[in-house]
């Protein structure tokens, strides 16, 4: 049975992590992920993913650390390749060309919150929780959390919540910026498939150039994202949708995209 379950509801995928009883990332799981990350990337019928997890208790409670004493062997470099083989997942979530929403239904510690940070929105339940505890066993993040954490939220905000190790609740990750909306536990579902929904009508082009404008942009001056974000903007132009888009402006009717 799969540990990473997919359904498809319209334009949109799900990708559920079923690994009780907390939906630890094990390496199992992480191959699940990574394959379907890179089969759906293909897949023009999806508009947007939501990333979830299975049950209301764990989103993603974390890493399986039943995997770490492989790595006490004192070798330089063994950990280090094995945070790579992780990054190529965590990268794939984060470089998926179409919107991509967390939907947190519950714990998201260590790895889980490092996933719900790859995906470009998220949405809470009101019961869940954020945390990087890695500190309290003796190492950091390292599924992207040093580096994801202080783009979103700041350097000193980032730094704190990973010296100390400890997990705040939705709430107050929706004050520091780490989610987008906190919803009642029992609505998540819903809210989180019907802001999916309303992503799947934009024009999946401009998506995905917006995407790229930000993704790119951040890691460069402002100089250089200017420049980034003039070249997209004259891609964007020689799209379809655009000339749809604007024609239906005009002509005070709904756009009708077709996503090219």
């Amino acid at each position: 049975m799969a540990m990473v379950e997919l359904r498809k509801e319209d334009q949109v995928a799900v990708l559920t992590i079923n690994n009780p009883p907390v939906n630890a990332l094990n390496s199992r799981v992480m191959a699940e992920l990574l394959q379907n990350l890179e089969e759906l990337a293909g897949d023009d019928g999806v508009r947007v993913l939501i990333v979830t997890g299975a049950g209301d208790r764990a989103f993603v409670a974390g890493a399986d650390i039943k995997e770490f004493p492989g790595l006490f062997k004192g070798q330089a470099g063994l950990a280090g390749q094995f945070a790579l083989a992780g990054h190529k997942m965590f990268n794939a979530l984060d470089n998926f060309p179409r919107p991509t929403i967390a939907a947190v239904n519950g714990l998201a510690l260590g790895g889980g919150c490092e996933l719900a940070l790859a995906c470009d929105l998220r949405v809470a339940a009101d019961t869940a929780q954020f945390g990087l505890p890695e500190i309290k066993l003796g190492l950091f993040p390292g599924g992207g959390g040093t580096q994801r954490l202080p783009r979103l939220i700041g350097e000193a905000r980032a730094k704190e919540l990973m010296y100390l190790g400890d997990p705040i609740s939705a709430g107050e990750a929706l004050q520091i910026g780490l989610v987008n909306r906190v919803v009642p536990a029992g609505q998540l579902v819903e809210e989180t498939m019907k802001l999916a929904g309303k992503l799947a009508t934009r024009p999946g082009v401009a998506l995905n150039l917006i995407k790229q404008a930000v993704d790119r942009g951040v890691q460069v001056s402002l100089e250089e994202g200017l420049k980034i974000e003039a070249d997209l903007f004259d891609r964007v132009f020689l799209t379809e949708d655009v000339k749809e888009g604007v024609n239906a402006f005009i002509e005070k009717r709904k756009a009708e995209f077709k996503h090219r």
